[in-house]
């Protein structure tokens, strides 16, 4: 096999018949090009946006010429090997048309060898606008997109739907080519396919490794596959290939299980196949696996039906978010910026992400990534909040689309679940049936209920397939039924309730959950002027695809915290306001684990800089929610569920051992008087959440003055130390008669981190460390600090975004309470 890369630069053109020739880096887009190219305002910028959105109203040419050598058109078949081709492209080769593809989530093989030549040759690929195609598709019949922020019709393109607007992103219709383009020489025969199966027993896992030959000429051909384990050591076997489908097995002893963050190691084996005619080698494939199973367990109890992940024979506590793309323009993807993120994931005590069905399959080394870091993954197919018309074409592409990702990342460790939809069912027995023909609902059947199960069978019979989210196991059942399957929650937020509501919902699974905030103030100012820099300013509600997004917020911060007294501090409370309602639901559910096996919120990232449901913003840095969730997610939990003036406290342990600790409790005045104080003896055993003790203060909270100046502090320690902890307020922020606490830090370093000690003279909620221009990820950060008790806080060096000295860092550093974000009589 030979393999010619066509990436590089090519030559881009808009039909405007305005827009010069330009040069464009593939894998590229339209966008990328004209940007790198200085022809294109950024439309990430104040309100650039409709500007490139009127771009995608043309169509646009790619082009290249390019020289292949004699001994390319040698082989027997010479493939125009396509990866990512967004969306409706003409592909043509030296004038020759070779085909249409109307999918950007499909790779596409052309056998191309009749239109080569030796020396030079021209590749030529027209991208048609996406934003006509739609429109032409919406007036011949019309369909839903589930999403006031899309235009309709979208569900007739296999194109990420979010790339049209959704709630959280811009409408950047973009199109090109945006994955690896190559030509691959062949002969005699290529290994067309490699599917790994596993077989558990104790002490030992059989491999059964199945290689499907595709072969044009019939000649001797043999087979080779290893299996290496993660310390090098080669199980190896060969044989002549004598079918189209071969099987090789291979037996492990001590086998080295693979675990999601938190339960185990991640060890990965390496799968190798090589197939030979004689002594030349035709085609190789290799992939990377980790030993374990996973189930999805769904048993009838008394309220309903179960809903659990089940690893190695263990019940998984899911804990995580809703990834979306990273990037709305796609050529600004890379490893560099995904390692970035699932690193902050795992510090965060990650072990699942839901990939969520509106954007587009993720690229090879996102698997990797989650592989290697033990992060689950809950794999929606992409489709998302749309009706589709199921017709014949529409139904051999998705068919195409919906097989070749199977067989891209079915052998991931990561792997948990395959998903068909997002929001789907749950949308046709809320709203579409009465809006939409008896057809179109039955055609819903037909693609989730009974095409993709049985693609599903076919490509990855041990990965369960689910047919919505939410869903309480199909046939339009009560979706999004508390007792049954998964659950999204969205009366906080959509509905406005309090997040004080999440205490009422009892999901089995709650696979989204949200409250907005903003962004940091770095963050705005990368996108605004300093005239825009108010929240009703045009460029703010343009960077707000949420329609009263804003109101909401400040809805929200009205119920809790006291006015803003400047831009920068509504920012720094909206996300107080966002981690605050998901600790408030979190922490309930994970009291609740007998009940409830998972928690993932909406979501994890953005794809660009905006106001959103984000823990972690477009620049990668972390929201207060994040930090928020590195503490609600820890394995250990100390939790707090109050009432009036009663406080039950908690203490939830998801790890394998038993925990054996003290939880202490102090209840103190805001400037550090200790009232009241106890110690508990605490045993939990593993996987299990329990009450540890019911405190009840009416005795020593008589008046408004005292629950106004009043607040418990409780710490979870074993004989390491501090282990969890948390403070309860009895009355709201905004009326917590809070002092000045005059915060005072002390910086020292060592080889490998900085150590931040703060102290403060009274009770400081929401410490926020930040730092002017560079950014960082700390140890702890948006925390409560009591009065005379010191906190340190780790910085380690390699989680800074340029290297520091300890007198910059000093310069650098800023730190700021909930006390200081409101004017003062």
């Amino acid at each position: 096999m030979q393999k010619v890369s066509l990436n590089g630069t090519w030559q881009l053109t808009l039909s405007d018949g305005k827009t010069q020739v330009t040069d464009a880096k593939v894998p590229g887009t339209m966008y990328s090009a004209l940007l790198n190219a200085g022809k294109m305002a950024d439309p990430f910028y104040r309100e650039n946006e409709s500007d490139a959105l009127e771009l995608s109203e043309n169509d646009c040419t790619f082009s290249r010429s390019f020289t292949l050598e004699s001994a390319m058109l040698e082989h027997e078949k010479v493939m125009l090997r396509c990866e990512g081709l967004d969306t409706l492209c003409d592909l043509s080769v030296n004038g020759n048309f070779v085909a249409h593809t109307e999918n950007m989530h499909r790779t596409y093989e052309f056998d191309v060898k009749k239109y080569l030549r030796a020396g030079q040759n021209q590749i030529q690929a027209v991208f048609h606008s996406p934003c006509r195609y739609v429109t032409e598709m919406q007036n011949k019949q019309k369909l839903a997109c589930g999403t006031m922020y899309a235009p309709a019709g979208t569900a007739y393109l296999r194109k990420a739907h979010c790339m049209f607007g959704w709630d959280w992103g811009p409408a950047l219709p973009d199109m090109g080519i945006w994955r690896d383009i190559s030509l691959i020489g062949m002969d005699t025969a290529r290994i067309h396919d490699v599917y790994v199966k596993q077989k558990h027993e104790d002490g030992k896992v059989t491999l059964v490794v199945k290689l499907n030959i595709e072969r044009w000429q019939q000649s001797r051909l043999d087979a080779e596959v290893q299996v290496i384990s993660p310390q090098g050591e080669i199980l190896k076997q060969k044989k002549e290939v004598l079918a189209d489908e071969e099987e090789f097995q291979f037996t492990v002893e001590n086998p080295q299980l693979w675990w999601p963050n938190g339960y185990g190691e991640h060890p990965l084996y390496t799968v190798q196949t090589v197939l030979c005619q004689s002594d030349r080698e035709l085609d190789r494939k290799s992939l990377r696996i980790g030993l374990r199973t996973v189930q999805l367990k769904r048993e009838d109890d008394e309220k309903g039906q179960s809903f659990v992940f089940v690893v190695n024979g263990v019940d998984i506590y899911a804990m995580g978010a809703d990834y979306i793309p990273e990037d709305s323009i796609l050529a600004r993807r890379s490893k560099a910026r995904t390692v970035k993120l699932i690193q902050s994931c795992t510090k965060a005590h990650f072990n699942m992400l839901r990939v969520w069905g509106g954007g587009y399959y993720p690229d090879d080394f996102f698997y990797d990534l989650c592989d290697e870091n033990g992060l689950l993954i809950w794999q929606d197919l992409m489709f998302a909040c749309g009706v589709y018309d199921y017709s014949d074409s529409f139904r051999k592409n998705i068919e195409a689309e919906v097989t070749d990702n199977i067989r891209r990342i079915r052998h991931h460790a990561c792997l948990a679940l395959w998903c068909g939809n997002n929001e789907q069912e749950w949308m046709w027995v809320d709203s579409w049936s009465d809006a939409f023909s008896p057809k179109l609902k039955a055609d819903y059947i037909k693609q989730f209920e009974v095409l993709f199960p049985e693609i599903v069978h076919r490509e990855d019979p041990v990965t369960p397939y689910w047919p919505s989210s939410p869903s309480s196991g199909g046939s339009f059942f009560r979706p999004n039924d508390e007792n049954y399957g998964d659950m999204h929650y969205w009366e906080v937020w959509h509905g406005e309730k309090s997040f004080t509501d999440y205490r009422r919902v009892h999901p089995r699974f709650m696979s989204e959950f949200g409250l907005q905030s903003f962004p940091c103030l770095k963050t705005v100012e990368s996108f605004t002027l300093p005239e825009d820099r108010n929240l009703f300013s045009y460029v703010m509600e343009s960077h707000q695809k949420c329609g009263n997004g804003n109101e909401k917020i400040l809805s929200y911060i009205s119920q809790y915290f006291k006015y803003p007294k400047d831009f920068d501090s509504l920012l720094y409370v909206s996300q107080l306001i966002q981690s605050e309602g998901i600790r408030y639901g979190a922490e309930h559910w994970r009291r609740e684990r007998d009940r409830c096996k998972g928690i993932i919120y909406w979501q994890l990232n953005d794809c660009w800089p905006v106001a959103s449901w984000s823990s972690i913003d477009y620049f990668g840095r972390w929201k207060a929610l994040h930090y928020a969730a590195k503490r609600f997610f820890q394995p250990v939990l100390a939790s707090a569920c109050e009432n009036g003036t009663n406080v039950a406290l908690f203490v939830s342990n998801e790890s394998l051992s038993a925990f054996s600790g003290t939880l202490k409790w102090e209840l103190k005045t805001s400037a550090g008087k200790v009232m009241k104080q106890d110690s508990v003896p605490v045993d939990v055993p593993p996987q299990s959440s329990m009450q540890v003790t019911d405190l009840d203060f009416s005795r020593e909270l008589t008046n408004k003055q005292l629950l106004r100046n009043t607040y418990l502090e409780y710490r979870l320690e074993d004989k390491n130390g501090s282990v969890s902890g948390g403070t309860v307020l009895f009355v709201k922020a905004k009326h917590f008669e809070f002092q000045n606490p005059e915060i005072t830090f002390a910086v020292s370093e060592n080889s490998t981190a900085f150590l931040i000690q703060l102290r403060s003279k009274a009770f400081a909620k929401f410490v926020e460390i930040s730092l002017k221009t560079a950014d960082a990820v700390f140890s702890d950060n948006y925390f409560d600090l009591s009065a005379d008790e010191p906190k340190t806080v780790i910085l380690n060096k390699q989680d800074l975004s340029r290297p520091l000295t300890l007198t910059e860092l000093k310069h650098e550093l800023t730190i700021r309470s909930y006390y200081d974000s409101y004017e003062k009589p």
